[in-house]
């Protein structure tokens, strides 16, 4: 019996961490979503609630998204509260900070020079131990991926998807590309996947995002050394995961956690290939921290409706 005791305890423990980390998720999902909705008031408060949530644990990441949720919202104070929180947790990334356009009302105000030179020391201190000649070549190939990728809308707008200035552009950004492969490869062939003590989040992200955007037989080869570098915490679950689905797509399976999409010949509308037992694929998705479906269809323009179970 008291066997028996022991382990539905165990079990109520369990699940009241489960139903937590599941309310945390819920809510900062909703506080993204709000944001997206520029409802910038409702998402600062739902990303309060979600950090009080029982057992949260908010990455640097999402106490930086409620910063710009609070700074949109109005409330520089609150926005700071979270830039330091986020500082504290080891936000790395001085020069988003610097440029983004969600912080810009902050600049003015008084607090804002000693919340940079706090970051700025708090990232010097994370970074001593770093590789730095490595991590400048991958903090200079990451400039070089997004670069031209961040021309994209713009363009689009401005000239039209079919336009000669966006196949101007994509002849741009696959020459790029070719580029940083040779240099991405040869660095794992020779050093490995890096870790994030030797480069921080960012280094490690880059070699996934030109794995990534490379071919079928590189995504192919390099797959189990990024599946090694999630799986010791040097890549996110959710990154792998992207890359585990192109790689399927690629090969004429079904992927397995929705993240690619396609332009239907028939019809010429977006709309995501073939998922894998489609019905349960938000619980895939919310194991590894990805938002659900109908969320991340949002970002394309889609409504997503989940297949019943």
């Amino acid at each position: 019996m008291k066997k028996v005791t022991i382990l539905l305890a165990t079990f109520l423990l369990s699940s009241s961490l489960a139903f937590a980390q599941s309310e945390f998720r819920k809510l900062n999902q909703q506080a993204a979503d709000a944001y997206e909705a520029k409802n910038y008031k409702s998402s600062g408060m739902l990303y309060d609630q979600a950090f009080k949530q029982a057992k949260a644990q908010p990455s640097s990441a999402d106490l930086y998204n409620a910063a710009c949720s609070w700074s949109q919202a109005g409330d520089a104070t609150k926005a700071f509260q979270y830039l330091d929180k986020a500082t504290a947790a080891g936000w790395e990334n001085v020069a988003h900070v610097k440029q983004d356009t969600d912080l810009t009302a902050l600049h003015t105000d008084k607090r804002w020079q000693p919340m940079l030179t706090k970051l700025q020391a708090s990232v010097a201190k994370i970074e001593a131990n770093y590789n730095k000649p490595l991590k400048q070549q991958l903090d200079s190939i990451h400039a070089l991926d997004q670069g031209g990728r961040m021309k994209y809308d713009a363009i689009e707008k401005q000239y039209g998807m079919k336009s000669p200035e966006m196949t101007a552009l994509w002849k741009e950004i696959e020459a790029t590309d070719a580029h940083n492969l040779q240099r991405i490869t040869k660095l794992l062939d020779t050093h490995g996947w890096p870790t994030k003590a030797e480069v921080g989040n960012t280094g490690t992200t880059t070699v996934f995002l030109v794995i990534q955007h490379s071919n079928l037989p590189v995504m192919e080869k390099y797959f189990p050394m990024a599946k090694q570098a999630a799986e010791r915490g040097d890549l996110s679950k959710s990154a792998l995961a992207l890359l585990q689905d192109r790689i399927l797509i690629g090969q004429g399976k079904p992927q397995i956690y929705g993240s690619q999409l396609h332009t239907d010949s028939a019809t010429g509308k977006t709309v995501f290939s073939p998922i894998e037992d489609e019905a349960h694929v938000d619980e895939r998705r919310a194991a590894i921290g990805m938002e659900p479906l109908a969320s991340y269809a949002k970002r394309f323009g889609l409504v997503y409706t989940p297949p019943a179970q």
